[in-house]
């Protein structure tokens, strides 16, 4: 019999929900190479660390680097020190430096694939500030990246979106990174929706006008651009950038709330992914794409269009507290023995939220071990004050 549990509703009611038997995905038996899969990893927090929301951040190290070899067991690829691990949300530079020194080591342990996040984080933004104060921001983390042998993510910058005045400005700052880094790198165009101070990237709130933008850096400078990554849950959008972008440049979607179609693509092409979902839904995203090498788009559809409403409910608005979400999965799937965040960020999201999430993950089969995930479950329940 399928394990049950009495779940809230948001008309306040208790009623029961029978979990479905898990999908039981299995791990890939070769390279996966028909897209390339980065899951944007999340961070375990120490649950016993005396901090404070405001504390520097302390982090399960083993769970943490054990959580990215559970990944690289799947196929898919690390990209470390993104939004997912709260970067700009609780993860500080300092930690967020151990934390890309740490994962590189462990990926050229394990030969897995990994990109890491370099940014201007350290540096507070302010509409003061110089376009070389940015830049010199940028380079530190590029430095350190490069340094320990990591592959970079030109990230989307607060402190150049506070001070910019004109897409000239964005031009004259990626020019010169690009000039400088050493192998070609993935840029990443957040939208404000994961991070209202990324209004207005490019130089206009105008996103036709701040495609042409960044389009153009990206022409310019095609042999330093591995390919961009953007997250403005536009499906048509994306496309149409997508079409445009130089040979050789990747599309890596980032848009959680249409990937199936944009993974698959058209007679035109496809997006390649760098998804935060990819880390609460990660044997499901390593099973599609097994079933794209072996020429079967139609199983492709069949494991991941079901993940689409629990993506779109985690990344529901305040998207930027998706993170609640992903790593409330990996509670649930025995990643980690607690659901406490960085910060506190477990209470981001509400028991009803955290309940209609816990339905579409088992409706989806990302439930690993259903009786596990029911447990857990319970625990969150009771806290809240919900005991059957």
């Amino acid at each position: 019999m399928p394990p049950t549990l009495m779940l809230p509703f948001p008309d306040r009611s208790l009623r029961p929900y029978a979990l479905r038997a898990s999908a039981g995905f299995a791990p890939p038996r070769a390279p996966l190479r028909s897209r390339v899969f980065f899951a944007a990893a999340h961070v375990v927090a120490d649950p016993l660390a005396d901090t404070t929301p405001v504390s520097p951040p302390a982090l399960d190290w083993d769970t943490t680097l054990a959580y990215r070899r559970y990944l690289w067991s799947l196929g898919l690829g690390v990209a470390e020190a993104m939004d997912t691990a709260q970067r700009g949300m609780g993860l500080d530079w300092t930690t967020a430096r151990e934390l890309i020194e740490r994962s590189v080591a462990e990926a050229r342990a394990v030969g897995g694939m990994i990109a890491c996040g370099a940014g201007t984080d350290h540096l507070p933004p302010r509409p003061d500030l110089s376009l070389d104060q940015v830049e010199a921001a940028y380079l530190e983390q590029i430095e350190a990246v490069e340094r320990c042998g990591g592959r970079v993510i030109l990230m989307a910058s607060r402190a150049l979106a506070a001070c910019a005045r004109s897409p000239d400005d964005y031009a004259r700052v990626y020019g010169r990174l690009l000039s400088q880094v050493r192998e070609p790198v993935i840029l990443h165009w957040l939208g404000d929706m994961f991070d209202p101070a990324l209004a207005g990237y490019w130089g206009s709130h105008d996103l036709d006008a701040a495609m042409e933008t960044a389009l153009a850096i990206i022409h310019e400078h095609a042999a330093k651009i591995d390919g961009i990554k953007i997250s403005l849950l536009d499906a048509q959008r994306e496309i149409q950038m997508r079409r445009r972008l130089p040979p050789g440049v990747r599309m890596y979607s980032g848009d959680d709330f249409n990937y199936p179609e944009l993974i698959l693509g058209d007679d035109q092409g496809y997006s390649d992914a760098l998804l935060g979902i990819f880390d609460a839904i990660a044997p499901a995203a390593s099973a599609a794409l097994q079933a794209l090498d072996a020429d079967d788009p139609e199983r492709f559809r069949a494991i991941l269009e079901p993940t689409v409403p629990l993506s779109r409910h985690i990344f529901q608005p305040p998207t930027y507290f998706y993170k609640t979400g992903v790593v409330f999965l990996a509670y649930l799937n025995g990643h980690q023995r607690h659901f406490r965040m960085v910060g506190g960020q477990e209470s981001a999201r509400s028991v009803l939220h955290l309940a209609r999430l816990f339905i579409l993950a088992d409706q989806s089969g990302v439930l690993c071990d259903p009786d596990r995930a029911v447990a857990r479950m319970r625990l969150v329940l009771a806290l809240a004050g919900i005991e059957e």
